[in-house]
């Protein structure tokens, strides 16, 4: 083998040592993991890290690229960081092969304390598997360079500090090695995961064994006309399977009902309330339709859904507590909603208590709530953006004020109070759609929580404002859909809508992006008609 040759070769040798050096410390801390908690495991903490120091703007562009594949490509891409870094450091070790080793473990530093500073950790404790697998991955690290240049070392050594170039016996050596760690970690990381996935069967176990009671106060029938059904058109319900996840939990938290626990305290919390499953379920239910927002969603975007949601009125077990609104004298005039995975948001009291339908959510569309959605129990209050009203995976409930407290969100820099905004938005045609001259149907949704649609109105290329069909109005919580009946004539067009809610106000043409307190502006689409 020439010079150049055996140079590169151990140079490929090396960086494949760092990256089995790498496997070994994720299998590892995924094993301990166990012992402690899936969400301390390296990924999850990072990337659960980066997503709290991500700026909104850049938070708001990936939901926007990616939709509800935002952590999958940010766990993608945690990974290939990791991957080139470890590739990096075992291409350092060809030199420096204790501090290429000394590297892994201030990695696992890292990672140690982007778990601890979680806003769910639970401790130093946390830091445990990212530190145990760091031990491991620098362990192997050593081994295998060492390998590599044993044979060297013994016929003599190299130049400049190089380990020096692998032979026939080294190589060999080396390849075992990291083919015997591989399979390790492999079987490591597999035990790993499925005693972490023991708990989700446990979590999946008891969300089938649950039987919703029947509500209470069930759902108002719902008019005949409340639902167009025109193709293109969303759905007046949306099912399940299709209603929009936005939030920061890097892997959704599978909680066992029977378990689950809700904490009610704070000021103005005369008795303070523990709560579990069944404490709700044998309560007074109520079912109502209601239309969520996400306050990410831009105009004309897809993060707004309708469902039929089963829940305890939140307002009545507040004031079993003891609260009270601002406006009857109470202390606080914030609800801070707590998630098992650290995430806080902020509510008014006074919205809360003020008559609408806030509720502790525990089913959708007549099954219990999906893991996705929130399982066992949410938040969700009508009329409000999803950021400061609709808490997943709940489990602690405190009243405090806003001048005290500033949750999750509004700590960077979102609004404190978001009632959502009169919007609407063109389903069909689709934005580009080549069109027939005639008569098209034009149709879309509409919404203005807690306010009711009065109008909709359609204009093409700049023209007169025209009236759109409204279907039957159903509960003023949900949207509701509209259509137009439009003389198309050739050429390339320009359809835009507006609505206006029960108060009067239409929609503003100033364009704003989601930022602080929710998108603005007429959503438009072009389409050509030949």
């Amino acid at each position: 083998m020439n010079e150049r040759n055996g140079v590169r070769e151990r140079r490929i040798l090396a960086a494949l040592g760092g990256l089995v050096a790498g496997y070994a410390a994720l299998a590892v801390a995924e094993l301990v993991s166990v012992a402690v908690r899936p969400a301390a495991s390296p990924v999850t903490a990072v990337g659960g890290a980066v997503i709290d120091q991500t700026p909104a703007a850049v938070k708001d562009w990936a939901i926007r690229q990616f939709g509800t594949n935002d952590k999958l490509v940010l766990q993608l891409g945690i990974l290939g960081v990791l991957a080139v870094l470890a590739a990096a450091l075992g291409l350092l070790g060809l030199r420096y092969r204790r501090r290429a080793s000394a590297g892994v473990l201030i990695f696992g530093i890292v990672g140690g304390a982007a778990a601890t500073g979680r806003p769910d950790a639970a401790g130093v404790v946390d830091a445990v598997p990212s530190l145990a697998g760091a031990v491991a991955g620098a362990a192997v690290l050593y081994v295998l360079l060492g390998r590599l240049s044993a044979e060297g070392e013994a016929q003599g050594g190299s130049a400049a500090g190089e380990a020096p170039e692998a032979t026939a016996p080294g190589r060999r050596d080396f390849l075992v090695a990291a083919g015997a760690v591989t399979a390790f970690s492999t079987g490591a990381g597999l035990w790993g995961w499925r005693l972490n996935a023991s708990a989700a069967v446990d979590a999946e176990a008891s969300r089938a064994a649950i039987r919703l009671p029947a509500p209470g106060s069930p759902a108002p029938r719902l008019p005949r006309g409340v639902d167009l059904k025109l193709p293109g058109l969303t759905p007046y319900r949306t099912p399940t399977r299709d209603f929009y996840r936005v939030d920061t939990a890097l892997t959704v938290p599978r909680l066992d009902a029977g378990k689950w626990r809700l904490r009610i305290h704070g000021q103005g919390v005369r008795n303070p309330l523990t709560l579990d499953f069944d404490d709700l379920s044998r309560r007074r239910l109520i079912e109502r339709d209601i239309t969520m927002t996400c306050v990410s969603n831009e105009v004309g975007g897809p993060y707004v859904g309708s469902a039929r949601w089963l829940g305890v009125p939140l307002a009545e077990v507040l004031r079993e507590a003891g609260v009270r609104p601002p406006s009857q004298g109470g202390r606080a005039d914030q609800l801070v909603a707590r998630s098992v995975d650290g995430m806080t948001l902020g509510t008014p009291v006074e919205t809360v208590m003020d008559g609408r339908d806030a509720m502790l959510a525990v089913g959708m569309n007549g099954e219990p709530l999906p893991f996705e959605h929130g399982f066992p129990v949410r938040m969700l209050v009508p009329g409000l953006y999803g950021y400061v009203s609709a808490c997943k995976w709940l489990q602690e409930l405190e009243l405090t004020t806003f001048a005290a407290y500033d949750t999750y969100w509004v700590e960077r820099k979102w609004a404190r109070k978001a009632p959502i905004k009169t919007a609407s938005r063109i389903d069909t045609p689709r934005p580009f759609a080549s069109l027939k001259a005639g008569t098209v149907v034009v149709a879309g949704v509409a919404w203005a929580q807690h306010k009711g649609i009065e109008r909709v109105e359609v204009r093409v290329d700049g023209g007169g404002w025209q009236e759109a069909q409204l279907a039957a109005q159903g509960p003023v919580d949900t949207w509701r859909q509209w259509m137009w009946q439009w003389p198309a004539k050739p050429g390339t067009h320009t359809l835009h809508v507006r609505a206006t809610d029960r108060t009067g106000a239409t929609q503003t043409t100033a364009r704003a992006r989601p930022i602080p307190d929710g998108a603005s502006g007429h959503h438009s689409v072009v389409v050509t008609v030949t």
